[in-house]
């Protein structure tokens, strides 16, 4: 019986084995979890600069490097008493979350003809997941980029039924080769004020935060 040769992803995994072993790389075998926080914003952000860019040299090498964070904090885990699971735990709990998320593929009693199907019954599959959470809000990151933090919120305050999306108003604009300058010139109008674009929307924010956690109270 012939060995199995190992794939691409075993060789790399080994490479990040032995640099953490003991007579490896000292400054791989110091990072913890914490330390390595850092580094995986950078290279999520590097790989988006691909993304957006088409540069398809550069996606390759940045999703490498988001993988590799990946795979050191896994390797981190299994190393760590009361963590203990390594990257085949990872792609296993992975595996078994997409197959339960995907009824509609994997032999379920579900059907999807359109990707508002989907979304529509993963909601109730998050639920039964995560039966702790009692708001729409629970599990979205405080951190988020704030345009992107907005855009999940509104997302949730229209699912509790405090806005209407669909109804026009506000500022019009037919697409992002509008909207981008538009964004840019109510930046550049805060700051020849001296205020903190940033901070305001942020400010804003939690106020949309308590008015859709109000509006779920009141239902």
């Amino acid at each position: 019986m012939t060995d199995v040769a190992p794939t691409r992803l075993d060789e790399l995994v080994a490479v990040m084995a032995r640099l953490r072993a003991p007579g490896g790389c000292p400054w791989d075998a110091d990072q913890t979890h914490e330390s390595l926080v850092q580094y995986l914003i950078e290279e999520t952000y590097e790989l988006i600069e691909a993304i957006e860019t088409g540069d398809r040299d550069a996606m390759l090498e940045e999703l490498g490097d988001v993988l590799y964070q990946v795979l050191f904090h896994a390797d981190i885990a299994a190393h760590t008493p009361g963590e203990d699971f390594d990257i085949q735990d990872v792609a296993e709990q992975m595996t078994r979350k997409m197959v339960g998320r995907h009824p509609h593929v994997f032999g379920g009693d579900r059907t999807a003809e359109t990707a508002d199907d989907v979304v529509g019954f993963w909601d109730e599959l998050k639920k039964a997941e995560k039966p702790g959470r009692t708001s729409v809000l629970d599990g979205i990151p405080q951190a988020m980029p704030s345009l992107a933090l907005a855009d999940k919120l509104l997302g949730r305050a229209e699912k509790v039924g405090l806005l209407d999306l669909s109804e026009s108003g506000g500022v019009q604009v037919s697409g992002e080769d509008e909207l981008g300058p538009l964004l840019l010139a109510i930046v550049a109008s805060a700051k020849a004020q001296g205020l903190d674009a940033e901070r305001a929307l942020r400010s804003t924010l939690r106020e949309l935060q308590d008015e859709i956690r109000e509006q779920e109270a009141s239902v």
